[in-house]
């Protein structure tokens, strides 16, 4: 059963993040939304359908500044919204698969990496969804023009716009700033676990390029890459929710899984 929101007080300044949870059996499901994103869109939605369609605990979340929880966007940075993961993740019990989309992707894959030094046992599984790795850097800073520089300089944010609202999105200098302080690419990444990709192979924000060059970060965690020749950045149709759910399926029961792509 799935209620009301719980609000959880994270960081000195008692931000209240909105936690929603549906009760069930190990491993439970632990989404990671993406950049403006919230828990109860598309994909986390199917998600929780998920969870009760196979009796999966599952814990969805809105960072700070998004959705149902306190705070303002443009305060939001990776270790905001990092810390607040870990907050919410540390309510949960038992193995958990991690499931991140766009920025969430690399949050997710932060948080793997702090629970490997805490509590290695409690990640079953890694399912990532167009993961913007390192995307301050990478996907977002070296997007802006001289003059949208020239902006973030001297006002602290620049507004884009986006295919995905009607409003323009901020980016702020201290977003971007803090990004520098989690890049993972430049060095292997362990997870300490398998590792599923659903990348999209016409999704104009995060280019399937993005995707491989993280597999070919990932060592030595067994990775399996679903390449979705028609597939954009949101991966949200019936048939990319059908990939997700059958990615979930195999994670929940499956041992490892060796190097592989399907493209």
């Amino acid at each position: 059963m799935v209620g009301g929101p719980e609000f959880l007080s994270v960081g000195s300044d008692a931000r209240q993040i909105a936690v929603l949870r549906r009760t069930g059996r190990a491993p439970g499901l632990f989404w990671l939304s993406g950049y403006r994103s919230e828990m109860v869109g598309l994909k986390a939605e199917a998600l929780d359908a998920f969870g009760a369609e196979l009796g999966l605990a599952v814990t969805r979340f809105d960072y700070s500044g998004h959705g149902q929880s306190g705070g303002d966007f443009l305060d939001g940075t990776i270790s905001r919204w990092l810390e607040e993961a870990l907050a919410v993740f540390s309510t949960t019990k038992g193995p958990q698969i991690i499931v991140g989309s766009s920025i969430g992707g690399w949050i997710a894959l932060l948080l793997a990496r702090a629970l490997r030094k805490s509590a290695p046992d409690r990640v079953k599984a890694l399912i990532l969804i167009a993961p913007a790795v390192d995307a301050t850097a990478e996907l977002m800073q070296k997007r802006l023009s001289t003059a949208e520089q020239h902006i973030l300089k001297r006002d602290g944010v620049v507004y884009r716009a986006s295919q995905y609202s009607d409003t323009p999105y901020p980016y702020t200098r201290a977003l971007l700033e803090d990004g520098r302080n989690h890049l993972l690419f430049g060095r292997g990444i362990e997870t300490g676990c398998p590792v599923t990709i659903l990348q999209g192979a016409k999704d104009p924000d995060v280019p399937p390029e993005h995707a491989m060059k993280l597999v070919q970060h990932l060592l030595i965690d067994p990775t399996t890459l679903t390449l979705i020749p028609d597939g954009d950045h949101r991966l949200s149709r019936d048939s990319d929710l059908e990939l997700l759910r059958e990615a979930v399926k195999r994670q929940v029961g499956a041992p490892a899984l060796q190097l592989r792509m399907e493209l």
